[in-house]
Order: structure tokens, then C-alpha cells, then sequence
């Protein structure tokens, strides 16, 4: 077993003082958005060793024995997870992640056409693909996948902007699958005034009271003009899903799904990738040909993560590869870490874990993590909230 310790991403939408507190340290005074856990290379981990600290890729490169020879097998000298702790104050921009055939040959492409790592065009930050799991440790709303049509369709009827915005939606009306969606969707993207978000603000301000789906699409519209006045992409949002969850609950996104997170803190878990292509409510470069390319354009009902009882941890039912989540509320009954078979990343949220093996043993506070290797078995006490995650396989 070894401590580990994550890196703080700062970015616009995050929180000043999520993170710290759950953390245990001063704010900075800026957004804190992200708190990275794993060995991607532009944030790998730190690994307490007798010798000092060392950067989890590094590491895990000089100790395969740490990561088994079936994740190795499986995934070459990536640790496939990637543990994160989300703090958004302010809606992310939309987005979807590429699938393993669409990075590799996105990442391929780029590099040939030697675009730099760190250029604001790049998209492809590495070959691997995205799905994610959030689960939530407050209140925490996204968007995610596209309504069906018919119904985004009404809910713009009920709020009396249809007329207006007929040019715009038209396609749903008159067409049917995925085809409609992405030509509305791409037609938006493409809008350069303000007046249709302007017309859905000004009819959402009559319904942000209702307590109906007719209510929550007004209070989402009222939520993204105060972060993006006047900015057409607020109509593309209003396309997906809203998802709300509460403490507990959790939600997959599989690669090629456009969402956004609106606002909550969460455990984000997926795939060690850093890959995104935006598609809206973002200063960043948006690459609509990509879009076209990697976005599944057809309509989902969005469902929360079914669970499991994984002797005393709840394991959420995530079909990735890449990755495996537990939860676990520990007591002083001495509780047996999930996938003994596999190295995994341990994340106390509140109170304080001891974990013992048959040589160590290792106490964690609030905010504190470890890398706990294949074939070690490890019991674990305390009275804390904690996430495990290993390689899915």
C-alpha cells in the first residue's frame, strides 16, 4: 500500500472551496474544478515512497507487478483509471468523448498533421477513448443525451417560442432520428445573434415556478443564459436530458454521449483520457466536423447506474472496460477492499479509514487516497465514506 496524492485542476466552472474543504486545505482564491487520481501524464499522481515522491506513471512503469499481469495485458503501461473530484459551480461547456477506434484515429491524424499537444485546436490529447461515471456527493443536475424530438418539440411549443424558433427546429417537426437531431443541433452551433435564446428567456420567466417538466426546461434555460447571455448554444442544450441526482446516485456516460454538467460535487471515474470535443457554452475551439463524426445524434432516456452489494460495498454497475466503482460506508466491522485481483485507487470523502494487510497498515483522513496493488488483500476499518476504483477487467 502507498499514500497517494492527486493534482489540482483549476478551470472557470470550478469552485473555490469545494475541493479545499474536502481536501482539508486553505482555498487559493481561484476555481478549484478538478482533483486528479491517477497516471495520466498531464496530471499524474504522486506516490509516497521511502525515497520520496514519485509520479504514479513513473512508478507504475518501474512496478508492473503493481498493476497485474491482466490489466497489463489488457491495456499495455496505461493504468486505465482515471479518479477525479468534480466541483461545478457553473455549467460545463457540452461535450462528448470519442469511443477507443474514434481517439486512436483522431489521435493518429492530429499528430501526422503536427498539431502540438497544448494547441488550442487539438482535440486529441491522447488514443484512448472516454467513458465516465459521476456520482454524486451533493445534489448534483447535468445534462445528458438527446430528448426525443417530439418531446423537445412540446416542451418549445408549451413555453410559446415554437413560431420564432421554426426556422431553427424545424427539422424535428418535419423529419424523423438521429439525422433531424444533428442538422438542428449543427444549425444551431451556426447561429451568430442572440434573439432565439433571447425569446426562450424571456417566455422561461413566466414557468421557472411550475412544478412540471414544463418548469425544470424554463428553470435550465434560466440557469444557462445567466453564465451564457444571449449565447445560441443555450437552445442546443436545451436539446439533451436533464438528469438530477441526489447524494449517492450515480450516472454513466458512455463515449459519443453530448452532455454538461450544470452544477454538485461528485466522484468522477473513467477512462485515463483527457479527450474532449465541445459542442457549445464554451470560449474554446469547437471542431464541428468531429462533432458530425464522433456525437451519437439519436435520442436516450438517460437512467441512473444500477447498484450491487459487493460484500459491505455498493458496487455501481458501469459496463466499462476501463474502470470498476465501489462505495463503501465503513464502520468498525472490518470490511474486505473489493477486486483483490487488480490495483486499485482508494479515496477517503469524510472520517477516517485504516486499511491492513498482513505486513502494513495505513490510516487515511478526509481527502487522502492510496494505491493499494494486485494481489494484496486488504481489510479496511473506520468510520468514513470511501471510493475504490480498479481496472474494469
Amino acid at each position: 500500500m502507498r499514500r497517494l496524492t492527486g493534482i489540482v485542476r483549476a478551470y472557470a466552472w470550478g469552485s473555490p472551496t469545494a475541493i479545499p474543504e474536502l481536501l482539508g486545505r486553505e482555498p487559493t482564491g481561484e476555481p478549484q474544478a478538478e482533483y486528479w487520481l491517477g497516471a495520466h501524464p498531464l496530471a499524474p499522481s504522486l506516490v509516497e515512497t521511502p525515497e520520496g515522491d514519485v509520479e504514479l506513471n513513473d512508478y507504475l512503469s518501474s512496478h508492473p507487478e503493481f498493476v497485474g499481469d491482466r490489466c497489463l495485458t489488457a491495456f499495455g503501461d496505461r493504468f486505465p483509471v482515471l479518479m477525479k473530484l468534480l466541483a461545478s459551480e457553473r455549467p460545463l461547456s457540452l461535450q462528448a468523448h470519442p469511443d477507443r477506434e474514434q481517439a486512436e484515429a483522431g489521435f493518429a491524424r492530429e499528430e501526422e498533421a503536427g498539431i502540438s499537444l497544448d494547441a488550442p485546436e487539438r482535440t486529441y490529447r491522447d488514443d484512448w477513448p472516454k467513458p465516465e461515471l459521476i456520482l454524486a456527493l451533493t445534489p448534483f443536475d447535468a445534462l445528458c443525451g438527446f430528448r426525443k424530438a417530439a418531446d423537445t418539440v412540446s416542451l418549445f411549443e408549451r413555453l410559446g417560442v415554437a413560431d420564432e424558433l421554426a426556422s431553427v427546429i424545424g427539422p424535428l417537426t418535419k423529419r424523423k432520428g438521429s439525422a433531424a437531431m444533428a442538422e438542428v443541433f449543427l444549425d444551431i452551433l451556426s447561429l451568430d445573434d442572440a434573439a432565439s435564446a433571447d425569446h426562450c428567456l424571456k417566455a422561461a420567466r413566466s414557468h421557472t415556478e411550475d412544478d412540471d417538466d414544463l418548469g425544470e426546461f424554463a428553470r435550465t434555460v434560466a440557469l444557462l443564459d445567466a453564465y451564457f447571455p444571449g449565447n445560441p448554444g443555450v437552445l442546443a442544450a436545451l436539446m439533451l436530458n436533464r438528469v438530477h441526482l441526489e447524494p449517492g446516485e450515480a450516472l454513466y456516460l458512455p463515449p459519443r454521449t453530448m452532455h454538461a454538467y450544470l452544477r454538485g460535487n461528485g466522484v468522477e471515474v473513467m477512462a485515463c483520457s483527457d479527450n474532449v470535443v465541445r459542442g457549445g457554452l464554451t470560449s474554446k475551439h469547437i471542431n464541428v466536423d468531429e462533432l458530425i463524426h464522433i456525437v451519437d445524434f439519436s435520442s436516450s432516456t438517460p437512467e441512473r447506474t444500477a447498484t450491487e452489494d459487493d460484500g459491505g460495498f455498493t458496487r455501481y454497475l458501469a459496463p466499462a472496460p476501463e474502470f470498476a466503482v465501489w462505495r463503501g460506508e465503513l464502520s468498525s466491522q472490518p470490511l474486505r477492499l473489493p477486486r483483490p485481483n487488480a490495483c486499485r485507487v482508494m479515496l477517503v470523502i469524510d472520517g477516517d479509514a485504516t486499511l491492513k494487510d498482513d505486513d502494513d497498515t495505513l490510516t487515511l483522513g478526509v481527502g487522502e487516497a492510496a494505491l493499494i496493488p494486485y494481489g494484496e488483500d486488504v481489510t479496511v476499518t473506520g468510520t468514513a465514506t470511501v471510493f475504490v476504483g480498479s481496472p474494469g477487467v
